[in-house]
């Protein structure tokens, strides 16, 4: 089981823009699925989670994943910049827990702590970069590439070798057939990197994934420093 964790952002506030968040923030379960924005539709609330994985989702006739929000980040980012939606969809894909705010609790939280404003840009600009080198990855990369930095990814989140996720889903994720993904699975459990169990992949050897991943993967950590 994964040891428990604290939003990153949340955690490293200073105590002041903490406090103006504090008695805003609610504890929330965020169980598999649930839509935590919709495209083209105002926000209601951000959502730092501490546990398990948000996908934010671009889908003009076939969805494709184009980032993951996990502990170390927050959903909303459109209200960072000064609007109240965005074109994506953003859902739980693995369940976790978390806190949420409201959208105006936040906005008026961002108006009076430039510090405050300054920390949220911070982790905006590690999602750009995380969701550009994503498109980078899904043009030029091959599928088992593509598929050893995700899970990558996705461990870096969740803080365990054993990812709940199914072949169907990480075709719908990486855009693609589902057998193309079940050559690409195959493919890491020949290299040792990964195996396979019901509704589940386990990473095994996380130094031979790195390697097949083809230099396409920047850890979590590293992307916010």
């Amino acid at each position: 089981m994964a040891p428990p964790q604290q939003n990153l952002i949340l955690s490293r506030l200073s105590c002041e823009d903490r406090a103006l968040l504090q008695r805003h923030l609610e504890p929330t379960d965020l169980p598999l699925r649930k839509v935590l924005e919709r495209p083209n539709k105002p926000i209601r609330a951000a959502y730092f989670p501490d546990t398990g994985i948000a996908s934010v989702v671009v889908n003009t006739g076939k969805p494709i994943e184009v980032g993951l929000i996990g502990y170390e980040g927050m959903t909303g980012l459109a209200m960072v910049f000064g609007r109240d939606r965005n074109a994506n969809e953003t859902y739980m894909q693995v369940a976790g827990k978390g806190h949420c705010i409201p959208t105006d609790n936040l906005r008026a939280a961002i108006a009076k702590s430039r510090s405050l404003h300054a920390s949220l840009l911070l982790y905006a600009f590690a999602f750009h970069n995380q969701t550009t080198r994503t498109a980078v990855a899904n043009g030029r990369s091959k599928m088992e590439d593509r598929l050893a930095r995700w899970l990558l990814m996705a461990q870096d989140r969740l803080r365990s070798p054993e990812l709940p996720l199914t072949h169907e889903f990480l075709a719908m994720m990486l855009a693609v057939r589902r057998p193309g993904v079940t050559v690409a699975v195959q493919h890491l459990e020949r290299e040792g990197a990964i195996a396979q169990r019901r509704g589940r992949i386990v990473i095994c050897n996380r130094q031979k994934l790195e390697k097949l991943s083809n230099g396409t993967y920047i850890p979590a950590d590293d992307e916010l420093n």
